[in-house]
């Protein structure tokens, strides 16, 4: 994932814990908000996320507060946790921002429409979802993150999707399957490296144990996609090459155009910090598009002859703001637009509310409360693994932060697993199965909402085709179910 805040600082994040408040008292905020949200899709449909699921959220905050005020907490302390969760965003803001800059830049200098061009040419719709998974999860592996993989190739693997007419769900599904396989199985990751600091185990025993759970779900989902590919009609064949033959009239399209995604990976896998790497990737893309599309450039501005001045406004255009390439095929037009810094705001806002509501429910306890009735109701070996499951669900949803979905559970299931003789092995799979993967099905999760504005889908349209995030819990409690691989400490801990 997209770094956004230090391992050790998650760690110490403390959790607030409130005595007055009963269990009751803290499912009427998610009551309300889910019943609101609900009614509200239902009346705006998918113009729901264009503002009014953000300002839901924040009246699902309100209702938050209103119960803290009953239970004794003061509104210093809710605003403050409000500003603590929403500083936390900040990284992930940012690179947001950059994203949209790197996909305005990487469309007028060529670098998507000839990933594009080449991605024709070798993928066909048989193979094409599976391609994405399979695609998707090295790089996620090599980068250890899932946000910059659906920056970068991902967005790439949209548009040859849609340019074979293929679903813009099922292309988005089989890419978050991918990416996030790679982001849980990736040491580079940070959730990779944040669920065994919490349970108390060691990264690489982490990793080889995940890949018990975690290779079936991928194999099921990999089937899956080749299922549907076998079975899949397209009218996206026929028109390959006229599709190729516009975007080659269009474009300069040369294999150089690839130096900067390649250069943008490298220095993810070298370790630099994600939003240097999308800068660095969006000041090249620029400087590609004046060298190899300097008609394009200056056409974004009016102009027949490129300038220093329409250069520069022609850049700054396509990092800024929408920009639209139009070709001499119209099913690219739509395709061959890019939204810059400004089509991110949308997404950060609905952010902001997310951890407005989130932080009100962590300010008022009401996080720490459902957490600690789930591990109540862990009477047995199984019911351990699925109030686990269950919280990291419900903290997903609630504090709308994949890492809250980590940090709460783990420092609260750790001291149980440790009683019953689980190795701390079990919580940290348990704790990524569970809380890593299904963050991006939560449309007001911060995940869901980086994707979706990312890739241009919806939660919605994608969620059944996110075959392995929604897969992983069911086969983790499978396993637990059926007693499959728990390992057990080498002494049980005597009280």
């Amino acid at each position: 994932m997209a770094a956004k805040k230090s391992n050790a600082y998650r760690e110490d994040e403390h959790i607030v814990e409130n005595v007055e408040l009963n269990i009751w008292e803290a499912l009427i905020p998610v009551v309300a908000l889910v019943g609101m949200l609900a009614y509200n899709v239902y009346v705006f449909g998918d113009n729901a996320i264009g503002g009014s699921n953000q300002f839901i959220l924040l009246m699902g905050g309100a209702v938050a507060a209103v119960v803290g005020f009953f239970n004794k907490v003061t509104y210093k302390q809710m605003l403050a946790e409000v500003a603590e969760n929403v500083k936390s965003t900040t990284g992930a803001l940012l690179i947001l921002l950059m994203v949209g800059a790197l996909a305005g830049t990487w469309l007028v200098s060529g670098i998507i429409p000839a990933m594009i061009y080449y991605g024709l040419q070798i993928l066909n719709p048989t193979i094409f979802l599976a391609a994405c998974v399979i695609i998707c999860a090295i790089i996620s592996i090599a980068t250890g993150s899932s946000w910059t993989t659906a920056a970068t190739v991902g967005i790439a693997l949209i548009g040859i999707g849609d340019a074979l007419g293929i679903s813009l769900g099922m292309t988005a599904g089989a890419v978050l399957s991918g990416a996030y396989f790679g982001d849980k199985m990736s040491p580079l990751s940070d959730t990779t490296n944040l669920a065994p600091a919490m349970a108390g185990g060691e990264l690489f025993s982490h990793i080889r144990y995940m890949t018990i759970t975690t290779v079936p779900t991928i194999s099921i989902t990999l089937l899956v996609f080749i299922i549907i590919g076998l079975n899949l009609e397209t009218t996206g064949i026929a028109d390959t090459a006229s599709i190729l033959s516009s975007i080659k009239t269009t474009f300069n399209i040369n294999g150089w155009l690839f130096i900067v995604p390649l250069a943008v990976i490298l220095m993810i896998v070298k370790k630099a910090p994600p939003l240097l790497a999308l800068l660095i990737g969006t000041l090249l893309g620029g400087v590609f598009a004046l060298y190899f599309q300097p008609d394009i450039v200056a056409g974004l501005t009016g102009s027949k002859v490129l300038t220093f001045e329409s250069g520069y406004k022609g850049i700054l255009n396509a990092i800024t703001i929408k920009t639209s390439i139009a070709t001499d095929n119209p099913a690219l037009n739509d395709l061959f637009s890019a939204k810059g810094m400004a089509g991110m705001l949308g997404t950060i806002w609905l952010i902001v509310c997310a951890m407005v509501f989130g932080g009100v429910m962590d300010g008022i306890g009401a996080l720490s409360r459902i957490t600690k009735a789930l591990l109540g109701m862990a009477k047995t070996t199984f019911g351990l693994f699925a109030s686990t499951v269950g919280s990291c669900l419900a903290l997903n949803v609630t504090a709308s932060d994949q890492y809250l979905a980590i940090v709460v559970p783990g420092k609260m299931f750790s001291k149980a697993y440790e009683d019953r003789g689980l190795a701390p092995e079990n919580l940290s799979r348990t704790l990524e199965d569970s809380g890593t993967v299904t963050s991006v099905l939560i449309p007001w999760n911060t995940c869901g909402a980086y994707h979706s504005g990312v890739l241009g889908v919806g939660v919605g349209e994608y969620f059944f085709y996110a075959i392995f995030n929604w897969l992983s819990p069911m086969t983790t409690l499978f396993f637990a179910a059926l007693n499959i691989k728990i390992r057990q400490l080498a002494k049980i801990p005597t009280k």
